[in-house]
């Protein structure tokens, strides 16, 4: 019995090639986008799922005073993860980490440049499962100066020489050695933490650090106890943080535990987050899951459309089976099998598709994602039988439709049809473009915002700027480097500064002498050059800019930004404007009594337009360093301006490489994980409407062979070429019309608490949904007016003598 469904199951899809072409078409593009889609899902849901233990990572709450918004922050203080121990019995061990960057290892004179080092607790290797390749987890960090090395690294350094027991120091302090005590594993990418060597924590710590209640420079992560409660656990800290804090510090912050399998996914309002590989945001996983679906419903519901409207080709074999005893179940099951035999052969066709795809996924996602498909049987499993309730879902309907026909009238020739099944199938029709509109209202809005984010003008310049990176070693020639760099015709402007553009700056306490008296609150800041405010044409609204006789203005001059000036203002009266604030005593560290206000800034976003612009004092002095200089090329000759840049920093400072990055790279950067998904968004609508435009294009073929013989009559008739296709093309059009109508406001919404996470967001214009509704409509016109067109100039003659 199976085998002669087979065969007729074979046969219909042979003698409807057409047809069953476009299904299996269809369907393939839609299993293909699905298993992309599962691809991804799995890698991000399988970021850190190696760690056995319970673990938790400590973040904060800052909401010191003059803040426009509380901050969390994924850092912690020194004492917080001891003391946490001492005081919570959930709480079984932890481990700290500080992470050095782009750090010069040497070794026998030779250097290498290393992205990422941490200095973690003893315990390290112990409390998280990475995998150590030599070495005890327990005792590798137990001693100061110890330090294990990545396979990779270690390599690099020691060649096929055995590292164990061999040193290692930082560039420019070869007095501190590190002993190798062990060797671990490469990270894998799918970790949350990346790093390439872990040095013991107790070469920098200091028992006088338990007393530094307020200084944050570490990440903490804890194990916690089976079952912990941690919404009773974050109930008790405010009252931890008040017993250990002096004075009412402990008001201005917030404690709360993250899981470790939501760090990588849920951290998107976290900042100063260093520890974070590829951060994503979990909701557009959930979305890129939502759309993938989307368009395999599409591909199915293009399934049930065909093979309803082919329903009069299969009424008289239905007839005949009935009559010789087949009963309505068994006719049922021969149309699903059918249905999950097309579902078969589409998959092949996907798998074709994603081994073709994927290169181009990956370089897209930046994750090194595999399809094991014969390797993996958990994975081959999920797909037979996504595939298999897909044939099931596609076909259920058509297989109820068609073990309907009752075997009397359908031998005479007469067919159901009624309006029921055009209703259902003008439904499914409605379905599949409210989706793909909704689809591409989406996606010209995700390319809007990303093009908002990367044009809008941030209140600097960022076009034509290199950044050098300092170190304690480079920055003693700063001065040298800089003028050095001016004397060079294709330099505009050199300057420093502590902190970058594009960052959430660090905050400080400052206090400001005003008309109430004395007040403290806490700002962003950021250490420059005099020159900073000019090289980036940063406007002076009140006030003056900093000036370049650093004997008399070293450290006492500070320039605020509009932010901040507002908030200083609610001391002054009512009214006053920043003009008031020049002159008026303020600083931070003890420096107020010296330190005055000497301009305020016009606004500009530091960081990216995620979020709104913090209160920021800037200030000028000489004596604290900077982390890396700005240097404005002409964009005229920015080649050969690049290789000045390069010569002059090999001549002053020949023992360190030069590196460098532009700021509009940096910027790129901030706005990736959005160009991913307008990306991803833009390529799945793009595959949702080519699948519509299938099903319209089979239907509207589908509906010309079925009223051939009228088309033949009409234009014997003298009906016009333009008339016939106006009749096949009417009831589409209106099928797309109640799309668009039915897609308009549920786009709306959608995008509208979608771009409420954004602080500053493009309007939703009401002329990019009807855009977007007339997009839709020419597509579906054009793809209907191929077949309209074909079947109106067809030869009446020889259609009138079809039987």
């Amino acid at each position: 019995m199976f085998r002669n469904y087979f065969k007729t199951a074979w046969r219909n899809l042979w003698k409807n090639s057409f047809f069953s072409l476009l299904n299996i078409f269809g369907l393939a593009v839609g299993i293909a986008a699905c298993i992309m889609i599962m691809l991804f899902v799995f890698y991000e849901k399988s970021f850190d799922a190696r760690h056995t233990k319970n673990i938790y990572r400590l973040d904060e709450v800052q909401k010191f005073e003059g803040m426009v918004a509380p901050q969390k922050v994924a850092l912690s203080m020194y004492p917080m993860a001891p003391t946490l121990k001492q005081d919570f019995p959930e709480v079984k061990s932890y481990v700290r980490l500080n992470s050095w960057n782009n750090i010069e290892l040497v070794n026998e004179g030779k250097k290498h440049n290393v992205p990422k080092l941490m200095f973690a607790d003893s315990n390290f290797f112990n409390f998280f499962d990475f995998r150590l390749t030599k070495g005890d987890k327990l005792q590798v960090l137990d001693k100061p100066n110890s330090v294990v090395l990545s396979e990779d690294l270690a390599k690099r350094i020691y060649g096929t020489a055995d590292p164990i027991g061999q040193t290692v120091s930082f560039y420019g302090n070869d007095t501190i050695l590190f002993k190798v005590t062990g060797l671990m594993a490469n990270v894998p990418g799918n970790s949350h933490l990346q790093f390439d060597g872990v040095f013991s924590f107790s070469t920098i710590s200091n028992p006088r650090n338990m007393e530094n209640w307020g200084g944050n420079w570490l990440t903490t992560y804890l194990e916690l106890a089976p079952g912990a409660n941690i919404a009773a656990m974050e109930k008790k800290f405010p009252a931890y943080l008040k017993s250990h804090m002096s004075g009412d510090g402990w008001k201005f912050y917030e404690l709360f535990l993250q899981k470790l399998s939501d760090i990588h996914a849920g951290s998107m309002d976290i900042t100063h987050d260093y520890h974070n590989f590829l951060k994503f945001d979990k909701r557009y996983t959930y979305i890129f899951s939502i759309i993938g679906i989307l368009v395999l419903v599409i591909a199915c519901i293009n399934f049930m459309n065909l093979a309803t409207a082919k329903s009069a080709g299969r009424a008289r074999e239905v007839g005949v089976r009935k009559s010789i005893g087949a009963g309505r179940f068994q006719l049922a099951i021969q149309f699903i099998g059918e249905s999950i035999l097309v579902c078969l052969l589409a998959l092949v066709l996907a798998i074709i598709f994603v081994k073709l795809c994927l290169p181009f996924v990956r370089n897209l996602s930046e994750r090194d994602l595999q399809f094991p498909l014969f390797s993996n049987p958990v994975m081959l499993l999920i797909i037979l039988s996504g595939t298999l309730i897909t044939g099931l879902v596609a076909g259920i309907y058509p297989s109820i439709y068609l073990s309907s026909f009752k075997p009397a009238k359908v031998l005479k020739g007469s067919v159901q049809s009624g309006k029921a099944k055009s209703f259902f199938r003008n439904a499914l029709v409605v379905t599949q473009f409210t989706a793909s509109v909704f689809l591409i209202i989406a996606t010209v809005f995700a390319v809007r915002q990303l093009n908002f984010m990367q044009e809008k003008d941030p209140g600097f310049s960022r076009d034509q700027v290199v950044l050098l990176r300092l170190n304690n070693k480079t920055n003693p020639r700063y001065n040298a480097i800089k003028e050095a760099l001016l004397t060079h015709p294709g330099v505009l402007a050199v300057s420093g500064s502590q902190q970058r553009l594009g960052n959430n700056l660090h905050q400080t306490g400052v206090t400001y002498h005003g008309g109430k008296g004395a007040r403290e609150m806490a700002t962003s800041q950021n250490v420059v050059d005099p020159d900073y405010l000019r090289l980036y044409k940063i406007r002076i609204i009140a006030g003056r800019d900093f000036s370049n006789d650093y004997d008399s203005e070293n450290g006492k001059g500070y320039i605020i930004n509009e932010s901040l000036a507002e908030e200083l203002l609610k001391d002054e009266p009512k009214g006053s404007k920043p003009q008031v604030l020049i002159g008026k005593r303020f600083g931070f560290g003890g420096m107020d009594s010296v330190g005055r206000i000497i301009g305020v800034a016009k606004n500009f976003n530091f960081n990216s337009l995620h979020h709104k612009i913090e209160t920021l004092c800037m200030i000028s002095q000489k004596d604290w360093g900077y982390s890396e200089i700005s240097v404005r090329l002409d964009s005229k000759n920015a080649v050969k301006a690049m290789d000045d840049v390069k010569k002059v920093w090999a001549g002053l400072v020949p023992d360190f490489p030069i590196d460098y990055k532009f700021l509009d790279d940096h910027f790129a950067e901030l706005y990736k994980a959005d160009k991913q998904v307008s990306e991803v968004v833009a390529i799945l609508a793009s595959l949702a409407i080519v699948i519509s435009c299938l099903g319209l294009f089979g239907l509207a073929s589908f509906s010309a062979e079925k009223r051939v013989k009228e088309i033949g009559i009409r234009k014997v008739l003298g009906a016009s070429v333009n008339s016939i296709v106006n009749m096949l093309s009417v009831d589409f059009v209106k099928l797309v019309i109640i799309s668009n109508l039915i897609a308009w406001p549920i786009a709306w919404f959608a995008l509208n608490k979608w771009l409420n996470d954004f602080a500053y967001r493009v309007e939703i214009n009401w002329l990019v949904f009807v855009l977007a509704g007339l997009a839709s409509l020419i597509i579906a016109v054009l793809t209907v007016c191929f077949q309209a067109i074909k079947a109106s100039l067809a030869n009446p003659v020889k259609s009138l003598k079809m039987d």
